[in-house]
């Protein structure tokens, strides 16, 4: 894609020349209004100097994602190099998983552009439709014998589908993690199919379960049961699973069970769901992973309102010396705005017992790269 010629005003080159990825809309002038969505654009200074290049964005509060920096255009070189580096720095997490995030957006200096290996499968996704081509030229760029794309949600319109770039694509795919082998939804799953990110917790979860003789686990908002399956194998005694879809506890209970008397499955939403009281019982280990709530700035408020809603009726469930595991993955929530928000609604009876911090393959390179915030936190007496 031939780039066009957009001349920045001085904030906005101190941007690039601070390294940071992005260019909001109201650092543009008038000029950007003949671009359209995904538009390769060369940047260009008040002197006309070549600072970078970026990525057109026709709506939204980012306006221009940064592709490369520099006088020189990103070229078929470039993309090879940079994507080979972003592998190379995952040389050492692949000695233990074949489930590894190749490529994390603006982190690995590929714009909106992420990449999800499933042992032969990699999935090649963007979050920003104006990435979409970027996206495709990464994924004829990997060597992998399976690649499948799928192109960013639309404001407006309907959904581009997923298509296969090389191979043909299973319904479900697998990967092994740490020994444990699981599946993924590559039909219908969220995102690439799985939530890669939240290794760290599965592994803090299985060293935590076996602290317990037969731990009892509740999981909120839990998907396709990966952690359940982490908290069976480590000898957890039951495991509730509540969710909303019935499509992810259905996948669930066909992939990631043993023993279908440990595991009893919920469909409700947990907002309304937990605040009911609705197990009269406590557990061990209470997980709360909700989903993302918001990618603007003015309902940020809400959202804290609705932590505090669930994670006062979460700590129902504990009990003195259990754990309780809070977990926050909007952006737009930053890290000590959860932390306190967590923490006061707990109140003293909950001790913070550390956080677990982003997967290698998960970089963060600039302050809104830090979505996944994960607290622990230790239960005395309530």
């Amino acid at each position: 894609m031939k780039p066009r010629r957009y001349q920045l005003r001085k904030d906005a080159v101190a941007i690039v020349e601070r390294g940071h990825p992005w260019i909001f809309r109201e650092q543009l002038s008038t000029a950007a209004n003949v671009f359209s969505d995904g538009q390769w654009l060369r940047l260009v200074d008040g002197q006309n100097h070549v600072i970078g290049y970026g990525i057109y964005e026709a709506d939204g509060a980012i306006a221009i994602r940064i592709l490369k920096r520099g006088e020189d255009p990103p070229d078929a070189r470039w993309l090879r190099t940079t994507l080979d580096a972003a592998i190379a720095r995952r040389a050492e997490l692949a000695k233990s998983t074949d489930g590894i995030r190749l490529v994390h957006g603006e982190s690995d200096a590929l714009p909106a552009v992420v990449v999800d290996q499933f042992s032969d499968t990699a999935v090649v996704s963007s979050y920003s439709p104006g990435s979409d081509a970027l996206a495709r030229y990464v994924g004829h760029a990997l060597r992998a014998p399976t690649i499948v794309l799928r192109p960013a949600r639309r404001r407006r319109g309907p959904a581009l589908p997923a298509r296969t770039l090389r191979g043909t694509a299973p319904p479900v795919a697998h990967f092994t993690e740490d020994g444990v082998r699981f599946a993924v939804d590559l039909e219908g799953g969220h995102k690439t199919g799985t939530y890669l990110d939240l290794r760290g917790l599965r592994r803090d979860l299985a060293t935590r379960v076996r602290r317990y003789q037969g731990a009892r686990v509740l999981n909120l908002f839990s998907y396709t049961g990966m952690l359940g399956r982490v908290a069976e194998l480590a000898g957890a005694s039951k495991i509730v699973h509540v969710d909303q879809s019935e499509r992810a506890l259905a996948f669930a209970a066909a992939h990631h069970v043993v023993d279908p008397a440990k595991h009893e499955f919920i469909q409700a939403d947990v907002f309304d769901w937990l605040p009911q009281r609705s197990l009269a019982e406590s557990f061990d280990i209470v997980i709360v992973d909700p989903p993302a709530m918001t990618s603007k700035k003015s309902q940020v408020p809400g959202v804290l309102a609705a932590y505090r809603k669930l994670y006062t009726a979460a700590a129902q469930y504990t009990h003195p010396g259990s754990t309780l595991v809070a977990a926050c993955c909007t952006s737009r929530v930053e890290r000590p705005m959860f932390t306190d928000t967590v923490r006061q609604t707990l109140g003293r009876g909950f001790s913070p017992g550390g956080d677990i911090p982003p997967e290698v393959d998960h970089p963060v390179s600039f302050p809104q790269a830090d979505y996944l915030k994960i607290l622990v936190f230790d239960v005395g007496q309530i």
